[in-house]
Parts: C-alpha cells; structure tokens; sequence
C-alpha cells in the first residue's frame, strides 16, 4: 500500500486516504459500507476495483457457484489489486457435506491462499441433516487464524437458519453470506432483516444472490446492512475467429466456448453510486 501511495500526488493522495485505510481484519475502514464482488478471473478482478468494489471474493468457475481458485489466479490478482481479496475454500461443486480427503484439501488450500497473500477466506460446511458442522468449521478456522473468515451460502441450506446464526456466532466466523435461504437476496429479504436483528452487531450479514441495480435500494432499506455480495457481470464474446461450433467443452447444458462473463465496470459503478447515496 505505501508504494501505491507514494504514486499518488499530494491532493490525490488526500482523496483517496479513506479508501486504503484497512482495519486489522484486512477490511476498509470508515468508506460507509462495502460491496464485494465475486469474480473469477483477472480481467473481472481489475473491474471490480475500477468500479469502486471495496473488496472481491476470488472463485474459480462460478457456473457452479465458486469453487477453489489456483494459486496462479492469487498471485496475479494480487499484483493487480489493492483492495482485500478473500479467497473461496470450496474444494468442488455441489453439496457442502465433505469427506475425509476433501477436507485435507481444504486445508491445503486454506495454508497456501495465507502464502501467497489472501487477506480473508471464503467457506462453509453443513453435516447431512443441514446444521452446521460446527467441528469441521472449528478445525479450518484455526488453520484459518489470524485471517477473517465469511461463512459463505452454505448457510442458505441449513434447517434452522435462526440457530444456525447462534453456531456461526459462538465459533467466530466474521460473516455471513445469505440470499435468505430463498432465490435470491430479494425473495429472501424477510429472513435477512430478522437475521440481521438477531446479530446485534455480533456478525456481519452480507446479503448476496442476484442483486442488480434494479433491486439494490430496495434490498438496502429492508435489511439495514453496511454490506452486499453481487457479481455485476456481462457477457463477453470470445474473439477468436474461427470457431468449431460442434464441440462442447463441458457438459451439455453448459455455456458458449465462445462467451465469457466478467465484472462490468460500469455495473459496478452504477451498485457503488446506488449504495452510497442510499447510505
């Protein structure tokens, strides 16, 4: 952060002051809220700053709703970025009732996003009857420390969301990532708001799951939180000229070889000018 700073000009350098202020967490301090972005490659990662993003959850593949992301995408991002980067633990798609094995990779995973720079961790873990795994989760957040941890959507398959908001509490994990346990952030808005009455400060609810700028005001006034989770993305065609349109890469329902999708800068910016004159 110096040498970024030592870049800036004086009066750039005042502007700017507040926004890489970190708290010892690795989170801003004193911007009002945070908009976290989830991205899953460079070029959605360098848009979400530009863009205004406070912080971005680093994922690979979030067809499947992020996964793991490689050491490679760590370092580069973090060549690129200023902003905190949590980094997903989520070793496959699917279920998050976990193995033996699996959760040695997850640990792995866990040691070598510390290595190479991740600011915070992204993860979650239910038992097969939809409670937390309070054991498991036990055992990764020490592997975690001193790193913040975001208990992630998982939570939004539990049974019991009210008590499962106590076992996230009494462990430690920093926050939660939530839709309500419905669609999306907007369908579910009823359970956030009691979520974040129960909390009382005690953890922070991050409400996540299709927002878009046509839903973020409304999503805002009904939850009263300082924090949400988008991905502002668009589609990209792919330039590549000559295209074998008889070939599919990944299963068959899957996307386009041909198209990606990546942070927008300009719905970033439209989600970040929303929330700020909304707080």
């Amino acid at each position: 952060m110096a040498d970024y700073a030592a870049t800036m000009g004086p009066q750039e350098g005042i502007n700017n002051i507040l926004i890489f202020i970190w708290t010892r967490s690795g989170e801003m301090a004193d911007q009002g809220y945070i908009m976290e972005v989830c991205v899953d490659s460079v070029e959605s990662a360098i848009n979400a700053e530009r863009g205004g993003a406070g912080r971005i959850e680093l994922c690979a593949s979030l067809l499947e709703g992020g996964i793991t992301p490689s050491v490679g995408l760590l370092q580069v991002v973090k060549q690129y970025l200023q902003i905190p980067i949590f980094v997903m633990i989520r070793p496959r798609g699917g279920d998050f009732l976990y193995s033996d094995r699996e959760v040695e990779v997850m640990k792995a995973d866990i040691r070598l996003a510390k290595i190479h720079g991740a600011d915070g961790l992204v993860f979650g873990a239910l038992t097969e009857d939809g409670r937390i795994d309070a054991e498991l989760c036990m055992e990764l957040l020490a592997v975690s420390r001193p790193l913040p941890v975001t208990f992630h959507r998982a939570f939004d398959m539990v049974y019991d969301p009210l008590l499962a908001m106590e076992t996230l509490i009494s462990l430690g994990f920093e926050r939660v990532l939530t839709s309500g346990c419905d669609t999306s952030a907007l369908e579910g808005l009823p359970l956030i708001k009691r979520l974040v009455e129960q909390a009382k400060g005690r953890i922070i609810v991050m409400p996540g799951g299709g927002i878009t700028e046509r839903n973020l005001q409304r999503i805002l006034e009904g939850a009263a939180v300082q924090e949400f989770h988008c991905s502002a993305r668009s589609t990209k065609d792919s330039t590549m000229k000559y295209r074998n349109n008889s070939v599919c890469m990944g299963a068959t329902l899957s996307t386009s070889e041909y198209s990606t999708k990546v942070t927008d800068v300009a719905k970033v910016r439209t989600l970040n000018a929303m929330a700020k004159n909304f707080l």
